[in-house]
């Protein structure tokens, strides 16, 4: 019995550390979206007046992220409730763990040249914006996307952690990282690592929350953006729910008015 006893104690004692780290992880993804709102409040400001201005002046909008970078991205592209105009620049093998081993997707990331190759054959030209994500900022790809597209006559806002330009080292051949290389850089606070909490038991830190705050930051600027559209008398392209009633009747409206500037449908 007091084995069994005992038994019991140990396994209650572990659900309640796992519930305690369960609450440290949000508390620490809570803390981190709080720094985003208030030390980044400006740069959210500035990602969205160059977004509304794009679409007033009758441009495009793309966003681009490798790894699980590409989540962020992929958030903002043909959802409910977001602007209908946001598409997604693919860079086939590095969408996620879209390829097989996903080690090939970390390996793309470090290839010189892809990124021209990309743009080369993309729909993006000059006058529009794109939105490029990538958590360290370091890679050839995301540098390289952000340079190349500015020399086009591309606005790029660029959501990164700055901590990594200072924790690391550059991967590409200038040495530089993707802040370097964009007309607005929003800094999602994460430490180099992305990882949140660590225990003596465990060997290594765990539970990330760059998605968690990254796709927090970007949704802000879409937020940022609707809102200024309309103050200027311009209504937000946005997309419902096609599981509402009407929603998909809206989005055909939507999707009709502006073709032009949309490039997931074609």
């Amino acid at each position: 019995m007091i084995r069994d006893t005992d038994t019991r104690y140990g396994k209650g004692a572990a659900r309640m550390s796992d519930r305690k780290l369960a609450a440290q992880f949000f508390d620490a993804a809570i803390a981190l979206l709080q720094r985003a709102r208030d030390e980044e409040a400006d740069t959210v400001e500035a990602a969205g007046t160059l977004l509304a201005d794009t679409v007033t002046a009758g441009g495009r909008l793309f966003a681009f992220g490798a790894g699980h970078s590409s989540l962020a991205a992929q958030d903002v592209v043909y959802r409910a409730g977001g602007l209908a105009l946001m598409n997604l620049l693919a860079v086939p093998g590095v969408v996620g763990v879209d390829v097989t081993p996903a080690t090939l997707g970390s390996a793309l990331e470090r290839v010189d040249g892809l990124a021209s190759a990309v743009l080369d054959t993309s729909p993006l030209r000059a006058g529009d914006a794109l939105v490029v994500v990538s958590l360290s900022g370091r890679n050839a790809l995301p540098v390289e996307m952000a340079r190349e597209a500015r020399a086009r006559g591309v606005r790029v806002v660029g959501l990164t952690s700055v901590a990594y330009a200072s924790g690391t080292t550059s991967r590409h051949a200038s040495g530089t990282f993707l802040k370097d290389h964009c007309d607005v850089v929003l800094d999602s606070k994460i430490a180099v690592g992305d990882a949140e909490l660590t225990l003596d038991t465990v060997p290594a830190p765990f539970a990330p929350a760059s998605t968690v705050v990254t796709s927090a930051l970007l949704q802000a600027v879409m937020a940022t953006t609707a809102g200024l559209l309309a103050e200027r008398g311009i209504e937000p392209p946005l997309l419902r729910s096609g599981n509402v009633d009407g929603g998909h009747e809206w989005n055909g409206r939507i999707m009709e008015e502006y073709r032009d500037r949309i490039f997931y449908r074609h």
